[in-house]
């Protein structure tokens, strides 16, 4: 056990200072390479600035790293921060819910990874991260943690003997994720804001308007210069795509559920299944069309850092099989294909409640490009064909303990959850639902934060039953 007070892994301090450069380049390319030969005025002025902030948010990096420290005793995970306020936070084994560890480039470079102790709450400090640590040291307050929280949590990360693989992403899964996720796209608005940026030092109006106009004259070389586009989109797409999905990985033993993903910046995750409040299945429109679906895990606790999806299974399975592995991974939670649908009558309210959207398309347009105002039509088109396709796929069911529903129009969610999951149930009604017989259900399930599923124009009957049902249960 580490009894004594501890820094932090010098490479810490590294990391610190290619993120000050990260943050600081747009200042660093302005002031000293496009000015770099303009020393007098406000320009000189910055340049001093700047360079008395670069030294002393060195100085204050190499602060932090002296001072900051963190120490497991008592059962917890004590930490001491701050260089001029001092402050000391006490997290309790008990409260720590779920871990993530992830090592991007220059972790891999250096033999190190990052590990992220998250909580069960939802406040700004919710989360234990050590942003720099070897492997070892890593492994070292895992092992601790878990052997400490004992028969209460459960066992140590390391490969348990009957753990077993569930899914392993292939090129071809890679390859589909690039073109479902439309990442080949990507370099187009990079090239775009990369041109806006030049342009605000350099006015490229003018040589912009001769290559339009020698590619006006020349339109035949704008197919070979398409093509070459697309093909280095599509590689830079399928690049990125290999970076954050590659290696994807999920197994499971009895106890908890791992997801690891990720070639060059690499991450791993693991939830207990107890800690699973709710599954939820989103299908985008162009997964509806290619039959796909995202599987998402609603936790107890926060599911790593929010930048990555750690709490997705894998976005880009064909629907049949990401209901297989739901069922093989939870078999507590079985997702059922026939449900109830919404009577008819809900498919007039639907179309008759107020199109807020399109009024406020209208007004803007009539206002500001009147000559445009025909697209108010088309946004009034979608809007109905939205709605209708919401009748057509909404619906729900009840069945033992739990409750499945289904909603939404060009894309649409499937959420199951179990009724000892459930922390209230909400019943809500308008003055034009109440004429219609029917009302809205919201379920609330405890995770960070809050998960409100809800259900809209449900029969006042099958409402008067969930609720009976809910109380019935608790």
């Amino acid at each position: 056990m580490m009894t004594q007070p501890k820094r932090y892994h010098p490479a810490w301090l590294l990391f610190e200072f290619f993120s000050f450069l990260k943050n600081s380049f747009i200042f660093i390319f302005f002031l000293f390479i496009l000015r770099a030969g303009t020393n007098t005025g406000w320009v000189l002025w910055a340049k001093y600035l700047f360079i008395f902030f670069a030294i002393w948010t060195l100085i204050h990096m190499v602060l932090k790293w002296i001072f900051h420290t963190y120490q497991i005793k008592n059962e917890s995970i004590i930490l001491r921060e701050g260089v001029f306020v001092k402050q000391q936070r006490t997290v309790p084994f008990e409260r720590i819910q779920n871990n993530q560890t992830s090592t991007n480039f220059l972790h891999r470079m250096l033999g190190l990874t990052s590990l992220s102790l998250e909580t069960g709450t939802s406040d700004a400090q919710s989360s234990v991260k050590f942003t720099v640590l070897s492997f070892d040291e890593a492994q070292q307050i895992l092992k601790v943690v878990n052997d400490q929280k004992g028969s209460d949590d459960e066992e140590e990360e390391d490969e348990p003997a009957n753990k077993t693989i569930y899914f392993r992403s292939t090129k071809k899964d890679t390859l589909k994720a690039a073109f479902t996720s439309f990442s080949f796209l990507a370099i187009f608005p990079i090239l775009a804001a990369l041109y806006f940026q030049v342009d605000d030092f350099f006015s490229l109006d003018e040589s912009a308007q001769n290559i339009f106009s020698y590619f006006a004259n020349h339109l035949w070389l704008l197919v070979p210069i398409f093509i070459a586009a697309m093909i280095l989109s599509v590689g830079i797409g399928y690049i990125q795509t290999v970076i954050k999905y590659g290696n994807y990985e999920i197994s499971a033993d009895d106890e908890r559920i791992y997801i690891q993903k990720g070639v060059l910046s690499t991450s791993s995750f693991s939830i207990p299944k107890k800690k699973v409040q709710a599954i939820t299945i989103h299908q985008s429109f162009i997964k509806r069309l290619l039959n796909m679906a995202e599987v998402k895990l609603v936790s107890a606790g926060k599911m790593g850092d929010g930048k990555q999806e750690t709490n997705s299974l894998y976005p880009f399975m064909s629907r049949q099989e990401a209901y297989r592995l739901t069922n093989e991974l939870l078999p507590h939670y079985h997702i059922e294909e026939n449900m109830k649908k919404l009577p008819r009558k809900v498919l007039l309210l639907k179309l008759i409640s107020p199109y807020y959207g399109t009024l406020i398309v209208g007004i803007g347009l009539f206002i500001f490009q009147r000559e445009w105002l025909w697209i108010t039509g088309i946004v009034f088109l979608l809007a109905i064909v939205s709605r209708v396709l919401d009748y057509l796929f909404t619906s729900y069911l009840r069945h033992g303990d739990f409750i499945q529903t289904r909603k939404g129009g060009f894309s649409n969610e499937t959420f199951l959850t179990r009724i000892e999951r459930i922390q209230q149930i909400q019943v809500r009604h308008s003055w034009i639902q109440r004429k219609f017989g029917v009302s809205t259900l919201e379920f609330s399930n405890r995770s960070k934060p809050v998960h409100v599923s809800q259900l809209a124009d449900v029969p006042k009957e099958d409402v008067s039953d969930f609720y009976r049902w809910f109380k019935l249960k608790q």
